[in-house]
């Protein structure tokens, strides 16, 4: 298993909020390379502006394995997380996070100004799948405007 088969399965998630109409972002938690976790964007179906795909999955995950920490856990997310998830990220302790597209406007560098948001033991990885990632949501914000 790969980080690009994995991104292809958080692409999958975002594609369920694309279709629902929710900003299209997806992402999965994955451990010893199974799938335990996956979410999506569902800020609009659940009139939550905390339903975000990685506080989606990370609660499923913690759900999952009955644990607040994920130290040996990757989640992939098809686009940079925001401060509020990096946030639950840091306090999970995931060992690592893969994200496709970057987010210039709302992502957690926005606010951090490039400062080290994460747990000092998480592994970053960016970029895998980018153009489709990007797409997707660039897709998304055309049809709307």
């Amino acid at each position: 298993m790969t980080d690009e088969y994995f991104m292809q399965q958080a692409l999958k998630e975002a594609r369920k909020a694309y279709e629902d109409g929710e900003v299209p972002v997806g992402a999965v938690i994955v451990m010893n390379e199974k799938i335990i976790a996956r979410g999506y964007n569902q800020v609009e179906k659940l009139t939550d502006p905390t339903a975000h795909a990685e506080i989606i999955a990370l609660t499923s995950a913690f759900n999952y394995l009955g644990s607040k920490y994920l130290p040996d856990a990757t989640m992939y997310i098809t686009v940079e997380p925001c401060l509020m998830c990096t946030g639950a990220l840091y306090w999970s302790k995931i060992t690592k996070i893969v994200w496709g597209a970057d987010d210039e406007k709302n992502g957690y560098k926005r606010v951090t100004e490039n400062n080290w948001p994460f747990h000092p033991k998480t592994e970053i990885v960016k970029g895998i799948l980018k153009e489709e990632c990007a797409e997707l949501m660039k897709s998304f914000f055309r049809e709307r405007r």
